[in-house]
């Protein structure tokens, strides 16, 4: 029950922040502005020195249960490569897995410990075989090579497919993404590029708050609000 819950959270959530920095206190300070600024769903990517370390560290600080009197946030592990990098993983706290590209073995680890597992994708044929592994929720990267029109054309022969866009989301394109039919989006270095050029950490809180706007919009034309 678990993991479907985690699916609804990021499904609920629509964001996804994906963090990548020079150390670990470095992409923790990015994770908790990120979280203040109300992305609540946090992706720490393995190419982060002593990543596994930030990861202990926030999953003690947050908790995914909504109802829980610590903060809410749902911590993850990105840039996973193989089946020992996702079970290590997981057991530091990790609770959900994104890979760069479909590796079965690392979806099989993840299907084993009943943990959602995002492998990205390019083609309808990785797609169908994320699908066949039980893969829930695929990650289309790098999402800028797509228009975000590719979901519709993709949804035809696969509807069942629950698509991520990566890779050049921003405030501007967000909706377009949305309203084409994304599962959620994630968000890179738009989110953090002012705030590691300035060494200012609360920028990352203030552009966090741009991207739940531009969500929220997006979500209520989506409704017909």
């Amino acid at each position: 029950m678990k993991k479907i819950q985690l699916i609804q959270q990021i499904k609920e959530q629509g964001l996804v922040a994906v963090l990548r920095a020079d150390s670990s206190d470095e992409v923790v300070k990015m994770a908790e502005e990120a979280i203040a600024g109300g992305i609540k769903i946090i992706e720490i990517t393995m190419t982060v020195p002593n990543a596994l370390q930030a990861i202990k560290h926030l999953t003690a600080r947050y908790s995914s249960d909504p109802q829980s009197k610590m903060p809410f946030a749902v911590i993850g592990s990105g840039t996973v490569l193989d089946a020992p990098t996702a079970r290590a993983c997981i057991l530091a706290g990790s609770q959900y897995i994104v890979a760069p590209s479909l590796n079965t073995e690392t979806v099989k680890m993840c299907n084993l410990y009943r943990v959602p597992i995002l492998p990205g994708v390019m083609t309808i044929t990785e797609i169908q075989q994320a699908l066949e592994l039980g893969a829930d929720i695929v990650k289309l990267f790098p999402g800028n090579l797509y228009d975000p029109s590719i979901i519709k054309t993709i949804k035809g022969p696969l509807p069942q497919a629950n698509i991520l866009p990566s890779g050049g989301v921003n405030v501007q394109n967000l909706g377009d993404w949305i309203r084409a039919g994304a599962f959620a989006v994630s968000i890179g270095s738009d989110l953090t590029m002012e705030a590691v050029a300035s060494g200012d950490m609360s920028r990352v809180r203030e552009q966090a708050k741009r991207y739940v706007e531009a969500y929220h919009q997006a979500i209520g034309t989506q409704k017909g609000y």
